[in-house]
């Protein structure tokens, strides 16, 4: 499990994209970037984050620490701003918090990471069917010179399905991934090579560390899926399944 905090303070809104994230203060002396459970993607964004965030983590790659936020009444009760006052009393409770890095900035191209570090991201992004790193919304950091993902949240499309058509790991499998938008494109390495690199990483047990992150409460049971660790299976499956079929979704296709 991920560690939990208590929010102190809500410090100020981030008004970008669609769910409204927040800086908020802890009771451990730490600032995040708060996801709230309450936006109106839904809590399996919330999962999404955190099984793309902490795969990419055992990957090597860099990515904030997260931590689970519980955010309790009166720090609604003394907001101004009714649409965030309306959010953070939709997501009493616990909440995803990113860690803050101060000084960090957004992704321009101005810093590109090493052709072998984009190649890995690239890579990270087309096995979890991330559509949601190009130039109009790169969800890069770039803070002491390196490369920091965030906002995975977009990733993972397949658990939107559930329950209408159930999980189906085959379909996710067979999910090609369009690179031609991606922000890192142009710079990164082999692909093939990084398959090489990081497949032999996506292991049952690391896939189930990563799952086991993930709060009881925010995985949404569904038909055949009727208890979290039901929930974390299939999440744990349709990944497996993907990593070990390359020539459907690998751009360039495999080798």
């Amino acid at each position: 499990m991920l560690d939990q905090v208590t929010a102190t303070r809500y410090v100020t809104p981030l008004r970008e994209g669609g769910s409204l994230p927040g800086i908020v203060e802890a009771d451990d002396l730490g600032t995040y970037v708060l996801k709230f459970r309450g936006a109106g993607q839904g809590v399996k964004v919330l999962v999404a984050e955190v099984i793309v965030g902490e795969l990419a983590r055992a990957l090597g790659l860099n990515v904030p620490r997260m931590t689970v936020v519980d955010l309790q009444a009166p720090i609604a009760k003394y907001e101004a701003d009714e649409e965030v006052q309306d959010l953070l009393t939709a997501s009493l409770g616990l909440n995803l918090g990113i860690d803050f890095l101060p000084g960090s900035f957004g992704y321009d191209g101005s810093r590109p990471p090493d052709p072998q570090t984009a190649a890995d991201i690239l890579w990270l992004d087309a096995l979890t069917a991330n559509v949601d790193r190009t130039w109009s919304n790169p969800n890069l950091l770039v803070w002491h010179r390196n490369p920091w993902l965030i906002d995975h949240g977009a990733a993972l499309y397949f658990h939107h399905a559930w329950p209408s058509r159930g999980a189906d790991p085959a379909r996710f499998v067979a999910q090609p991934y369009d690179a031609s938008t991606h922000v890192l494109r142009d710079v990164a390495g082999d692909l093939h090579a990084a398959h090489t690199r990081l497949a032999p990483l996506v292991t049952a047990s690391a896939l189930g560390a990563v799952a086991a992150a993930v709060p009881d409460l925010w995985l949404e049971t569904a038909p055949g899926l009727d208890a979290p660790d039901a929930v974390r299976a299939a999440y744990v499956e349709h990944l497996l399944a993907r990593v070990t079929t390359p020539q459907a979704w690998l751009p360039g296709g495999a080798r």
